[in-house]
C-alpha cells in the first residue's frame, strides 16, 4: 500500500531518460512506514509518509 492516510500521497509516475536519451517510463515510491497512533483515546495502525511523521501531522 503505496499511500499515506494522512496527506494522500501516493505513486507518482513519470520519464527516465537515459544518458543516450532513450526514454522508458518509471514510478516513484512514497516513503510509506506503518506507525501506530492514538485517535480520541484508541491506538490505531495506519500507513503514513515520512514527511507528515517527521512534522507530527495529526489525523483527522
Amino acid at each position: 500500500m503505496a499511500k499515506c492516510e494522512i496527506c494522500g500521497k501516493s505513486v507518482s509516475f513519470g520519464i527516465k531518460i537515459s544518458h543516450s536519451h532513450r526514454r522508458s517510463n518509471r514510478t516513484w515510491n512514497p516513503n510509506i512506514k506503518r506507525v501506530r497512533i492514538t485517535v480520541n483515546g484508541i491506538r490505531k495502525r495506519i500507513h503514513i509518509c515520512t514527511r507528515c511523521l517527521r512534522s507530527g501531522a495529526k489525523s483527522a
